[in-house]
């Protein structure tokens, strides 16, 4: 839903002699692909940028944005893990073969922190290793193969990525970071010499801006998101049952448990008190946010900064999260948002009136707006992408 199409602003980099830089990442979903166009799109406001990854989506924007070289068409999440572990190894080799025949110094492993083989590789080369992790990748791995292993055996899967990874940071010359709250998180603060946690994702100010001032809105609050086991659905159907009648709660997306949410919440959807508005594109989100007071995000242990939790900070729309990786470094409790205490119903529905029943709630949209658009504008994102590029070169230059 964050993931639709916006205009690259590469056309506005300026010549410099900043390096160029090639992207690497692992297979992309919706989620990631957002993620990594707004990555490429502060690069090549900086330098000149291109794309390596495993799998692109054939209608993915990045293509008629950015260079882009895939090393295979297969999308290896369906697959069993013993050939998901195949792939993965067949790829590394792949991207090994695709580095050696680039000439950008720079080679930023986005998300696939545990590609060791093209780290290794990248740094036999000479070229300037960085790697900047999207969330806790052995932790997801390890959810995910508990559903299909028994649970020993999928501890110590991920058991061997995290060293895996740990070997990738070691090798690394920076790791980068959303926020210094996603790097304590991640256990990354044992690379404090290298270690650079300011890597944000930026939000379009332009768009995303306080449309409908936040005293005229009405009492919605809502999530937005992929509407799946891993977000917390089952949990906010409970909580929007809780919820008095004069209070809305709205899920807009879409995803593998909607039809569930319809049927499950049916009663409340006949009243009103409850609203599934399905998918909705990318361009009609500032929209949405600007129609709530509160934005309700569950996060998972596994997310680094969600996107949408910075865009609604952007339209004056308060967030109440959970407190995890990068989340409190923007969510500042009470002063540009809430922390979720605890993700049972019952206390989130009871948090959600009892924030709604402050008197202050106009100040914390208009703080949320402001660290939004000081912070982690566009502007703001290539200022320390900028900062980031000429430390490296500068230690580079150094070194030789």
């Amino acid at each position: 839903m964050t993931g639709g199409r916006t205009e690259s602003k590469g056309e506005d980099r300026t010549d410099t002699a900043l390096p160029g830089v090639c992207v690497v990442t692992h297979p992309l979903g919706s989620a990631g692909e957002n993620a990594t166009r707004t990555l490429l799109d502060i690069l090549s406001a900086v330098t000149a940028v291109s794309l390596v990854t495993a799998y692109l989506p054939e209608d993915s924007a990045i293509r008629t944005d950015h260079e882009v070289v895939e090393v295979t068409e297969q999308d290896a999440a369906q697959s069993t893990i013993l050939l998901a572990a195949v792939r993965f190894l067949r790829n590394q080799l792949r991207m090994c073969r695709v580095i050696y025949r680039r000439d950008e110094q720079v080679i930023l492993f986005f998300g696939a922190t545990a590609y060791l083989l093209p780290v290794l590789w990248a740094k036999l080369l000479g070229r300037t290793v960085l790697l900047e992790p999207r969330g806790d990748v052995p932790l997801t791995l390890r959810l995910g193969w508990e559903q299909r292993v028994p649970t020993p055996v999928a501890r110590l899967l991920a058991g061997t990525v995290r060293l895996i990874e740990r070997l990738g940071y070691l090798s690394a010359d920076r790791v980068v970071t959303y926020t210094p709250g996603m790097a304590r998180e991640l256990g990354l603060d044992r690379y404090s010499g290298k270690l650079y946690t300011e890597g944000a994702r930026y939000v379009d100010t332009d768009r995303f801006s306080p449309a409908t001032p936040y005293g005229e809105r009405d009492s919605i609050v809502g999530f937005l998101g992929r509407l799946d086991e891993e977000k917390g659905i089952r949990e906010l159907a409970a909580v929007a049952r809780r919820l008095p009648e004069d209070i809305t709660f709205r899920f807009v997306g879409d995803g593998p448990l909607r039809g569930w949410l319809e049927t499950e919440l049916e009663r409340e959807r006949e009243t009103g008190q409850v609203e599934v508005t399905g998918w909705v594109e990318h361009d009609d989100v500032p929209a949405e946010l600007n129609d709530l007071q509160l934005l309700v995000m569950p996060s998972e242990p596994t997310e680094g900064l969600p996107t949408v939790i910075l865009e609604a900070m952007a339209c004056g729309t308060p967030a109440y999260a959970t407190p995890v990786s990068g989340v409190p470094d923007v969510v500042r409790e009470r002063r540009t948002g809430f922390l979720m205490a605890s993700r049972e119903p019952k206390a989130i529905a009871a948090d959600i009136e009892a924030i709604l029943d402050r008197d202050n709630l106009e100040d914390v949209s208009r703080r949320a707006h402001e660290l939004a658009t000081s912070e982690y504008s566009f502007e703001a994102a290539v200022d320390r992408y900028t900062e980031l590029l000429t430390d490296v070169t500068g230690s580079e230059r150094h070194r030789d």
